[in-house]
């Protein structure tokens, strides 16, 4: 029996999220249809992050184990039973030790917003028709770099035991005439980055304060933010592992 992992790239606009679900299509379920359809047997997956209904990715990975010889020549053949919509890129195999989940050390997230029509980008990032300060969101993103609890941006009924996050990485940016919300961190609690772009657009329109913004932090209290903010300018960019884990 070998493990491997398994990269893919999925635009998430027509699923009800990553994990498996019940009565539901989601990303797991279409990948082990089509790796059950290929190889004729089931196999069950693991991921290493799971994503919202309407978040896309553009690298996530699952782990699974098989008695198969599995490889990169089998992609071509998975990717024509996939939808359009996703697409394996790599198959890795690991020691039967890794964990996908487990073993990640980092996890990056970018959140993009348009300010001017574009037909083009109208589900891939939120259009967001208003002025705001870049400089006043870089300091709300300067502040949330060096915080340590996100109680107050994880959604009610997140089943985790702590909800202490360590970001290395919290900044807005232009890029592409989109503004974007890049965060790297070692975890992140169910909407913690919408719910952090939601209340940090709000400082940055100047519906509230830099000291009321704090105070959002500060309060521990998740009906305080903003998730108003929608799914599909949400991308997991990013899953790390340690250095030459695949190898």
């Amino acid at each position: 029996m070998g493990r491997y992992f398994l990269e893919l790239a999925y635009k998430g606009a027509k699923y009800s999220g990553f994990q498996v679900q019940e009565n539901a299509a989601t990303i797991q379920s279409e990948v082990e249809k089509a790796l059950a359809i290929f190889f004729k047997q089931k196999i069950d997956l693991t991921g290493s992050s799971r994503t919202d209904a309407g978040v896309h990715a553009l690298q996530n990975y699952f782990h699974f184990d098989s008695p198969l010889l599995i490889t990169n020549a089998h992609l071509y053949n998975i990717n024509a039973i996939l939808p359009s919509d996703i697409a394996v890129k790599k198959v890795y195999p690991v020691s039967a030790e890794a964990h996908a989940r487990f073993h990640a050390i980092l996890r990056e997230y970018k959140y993009y917003i348009y300010t001017h029509k574009d037909p083009f980008l109208e589900d891939r990032a939120w259009y967001y028709p208003y002025k705001f300060d870049l400089g006043l969101l870089n300091q709300a993103a300067e502040i949330i770099r060096h915080s340590k609890d996100f109680t107050s941006f994880a959604k009610r009924n997140t089943q985790v035991n702590n909800f202490m996050c360590a970001l290395s990485i919290s900044e807005w940016v232009i890029e592409n005439d989109c503004l974007v919300y890049h965060v790297q961190g070692n975890r992140f609690l169910r909407g913690m980055v919408r719910g952090l772009v939601g209340t940090m657009l709000k400082l940055g329109r100047g519906a509230i304060s830099l000291e009321q913004f704090k105070a959002v932090i500060e309060a521990r209290d998740c009906t305080k933010a903003d998730f108003s903010t929608p799914a599909q300018g949400l991308f997991l960019v990013r899953v790390h592992y340690p250095d030459n884990f695949f190898h």
